[in-house]
This record gives C-alpha cells, sequence and structure tokens, in this order.
C-alpha cells in the first residue's frame, strides 16, 4: 500500500513499484504513474491506488451435471490490471489520506465479479454433461471454456483487466457417488491383483512341481546309477568268487597231485619194503625149512616167551616133554659123534 507522510498542513505519498497511484483534484485526475510519488494537500487533493501485479483468485464451483449429480469442480483464475485509470473509474480503489489503506474492498469486488462469470460458465457446461464425462474431460473442458470466454467477454475489457491464465485442479462428485464410482474400478484392479496372484501361485506351483520332477529325475538317475553299481559290485564279487573257486581248484588240484605222487612214491616205497620183507621172510622160511624140528620148537618157545609179559602157571605134559628131551638127546648124540 501507499506510504503517507504528514507535514503539518501538506503530505507526502509514495506509491509501490507494483501499484499504480492516482491523484484526483476537483474531479479531474492531476497525476498518476507507477510508484508515483507527489505532496498533496489533504483537503482537496484525493487518492487512488490500483495494484498492477499478477492476482489469483481460487475458486470451488459446486453444481449438478445432466442426470443430477452433484459436482465440485476448484481452480485458480491468475488476472492483472492493463488498463488502471478505466478499472479506478468503475471500482473505488480510494485510499485513506491518513493510513494508506482502501476506503472500501475493491480487491474483493472485483474478485467476485470474476468468480460469479466464471461460475455460470462452469454451471453451463456442468448441466449439460453427464458426471462420467464431467470425471474425465471436465478439467480440460471447464479451463478451456472459462479461458476462452473471460478472454473474450467485454465486460472483463471494460473492466481494464485481463485474464491471464486459468486453472482447473479437480473435478469430483460427492464422497458416496465417488465411492460408488470407484467400486467397478476397484474390483477390476481387486480382479487383477487376484489374477496377478493367481498367476504368481500357478507359477509357484509349476516351479515346485518343475522341482519335483527334477528332484525325481534325480532320483531316477540316481537308482539307475546305483543299480549299476550294485551289478558292477555282483558282477565284482562273481569275478572274485570265480577267481576264488579257481584258486582253490587249482590248489585241490595241486594238493591231489601232490597228494597223489605222496601216494604213489609212499605205495612204491611199500612195495619196495614188502618186497624186501618178503624176500626177508623168503630167505628166513628157507632157513627155517633146513631146521630139525626140535630147533624149531626151541625158537618158537622162545619168540613166545618173549610175547609174554607174565607167567602164572606152566604145565608141562609128558606127551610134550617126552619128544622134546628125546629129540634133544638125539641132538647132542650127533653133536658129539661129530
Amino acid at each position: 500500500m501507499a506510504e503517507i507522510r504528514n507535514y503539518i498542513f501538506i503530505r507526502h505519498v509514495r506509491g509501490e513499484p507494483s501499484a499504480h497511484l492516482i491523484a484526483y483534484r476537483r474531479g479531474r485526475v492531476v497525476a498518476h504513474g507507477r510508484g508515483q510519488s507527489l505532496w498533496f494537500l489533504p483537503m482537496t487533493t484525493s487518492l487512488a491506488e490500483v495494484p498492477l501485479d499478477d492476482r489469483e483468485l481460487t475458486f470451488v464451483f459446486h453444481g449438478r451435471s445432466s442426470d443430477y449429480q452433484d459436482v465440485t469442480a476448484q481452480g485458480v483464475i491468475s488476472y492483472r490490471v492493463t488498463e488502471p485509470l478505466t478499472l479506478a473509474d468503475r471500482v473505488d480503489f480510494t485510499i485513506d489520506l491518513g493510513r494508506g489503506t482502501y476506503r472500501q474492498r475493491p480487491l474483493e469486488t472485483l474478485s467476485q465479479m470474476l468468480t460469479q462469470l466464471a461460475q455460470q460458465l462452469a454451471y453451463e457446461y456442468m448441466a449439460t454433461t453427464s458426471i462420467r464425462e464431467l470425471l474425465v474431460e471436465g478439467q480440460t473442458q471447464i479451463r478451456t471454456q472459462i479461458a476462452s470466454t473471460l478472454a473474450d467477454d467485454a465486460n472483463i475489457e471494460s473492466l481494464g483487466i485481463e485474464v491471464v491464465g486459468v486453472r482447473v485442479t479437480s473435478v469430483s462428485p460427492t464422497s458416496d457417488l465417488e465411492k460408488a464410482l470407484e467400486m467397478p474400478m476397484r474390483e477390476k484392479i481387486q480382479q487383477q491383483a487376484d489374477e496377478a496372484s493367481f498367476a504368481r501361485r500357478a507359477l509357484a506351483v509349476e516351479n515346485e512341481r518343475a522341482i519335483q520332477e527334477n528332484e525325481l529325475q534325480n532320483k531316477i538317475e540316481l537308482a539307475k546309477r546305483e543299480q549299476l553299481l550294485i551289478d558292477k559290485l555282483g558282477h565284482n564279487e562273481r569275478r572274485r568268487a570265480e577267481e576264488k573257486a579257481a584258486s582253490k581248484r587249482i590248489e585241490a588240484d595241486a594238493q591231489a597231485d601232490r597228494s597223489r605222487i605222496a601216494a604213489n612214491a609212499r605205495a612204491a616205497s611199500m612195495q619196495v619194503v614188502d618186497a624186501v620183507t618178503i624176500q626177508t621172510e623168503r630167505e628166513r622160511i628157507g632157513i627155517y625149512e633146513k631146521l630139525p624140528a626140535h630147533l624149531m620148537m626151541g625158537l618158537a618157545a622162545r619168540e613166545f616167551a618173549g610175547k609174554l609179559e607174565k607167567i602164572d602157571h606152566l604145565n608141562i605134559s609128558p606127551e610134550l616133554l617126552g619128544p622134546a628131551v628125546l629129540n634133544m638127546l638125539q641132538a647132542g648124540t650127533k653133536k658129539l659123534e661129530e
């Protein structure tokens, strides 16, 4: 706002660089300009200050769609003053000469005018559009319609202002309707999530099945290798047994051969011994054949006596002793005669 200083009967005003200061005296403009500074007499001068910077006007419109659904549109209108003198003639921007503040509320009046015009344009579009179209294209359409209409509106031009831009931040229904409209999409999203979950579970099952098949193939391969190992071990055991049996058989054959050779040697030795024994016996028998009977009896008695360990009773009969004595006498006679 303008800065005003009091010097007894005269005062000094200094305007801001972003404001257009206008001085009136007797109903006429005596001085004006951006950031103007001047001296004035409070009894004969009136001051007005028009802001030249860009202003933003926030709006919230509540309307009804063509299918009787409540809709809320929110946005911002940016505008600036292009003709400060013209706007000062249409709207009261008079400032207090003592404090430098507005006596009225010119900016609120200007904002109300723009808001009402923009609200009328938004209502016209909402009333002819269904709720689904509003939710899909409402932001773009409302922004385009308000911007184009305000840019070409004669009343806006006559005020000496220019609409710089229009932004519509949201177009939303009531909370209950929003939930109802979101429900199909939520169901669809949930269905997609379920499908993704099912696909993930199916993939997990497929992977598990592949893992189990791989494990089964590994077990089958291990079983085959184990069978081959068992067969190889059995073959080796059979070979070992066969080799052992063959070794034992060879050893038995060798032992049999050795036994046979030994037996043959013993038989041959026995035959030689028997032959010698038989020859000896024959020679001895031949000797015994030539001996007299009484010598034979004596040798037999001596042989018999040598076999006996103990004699308990000895009976000599006359029949046995007589011939023996006779033979002994005859032998003794022969020996004397010789």
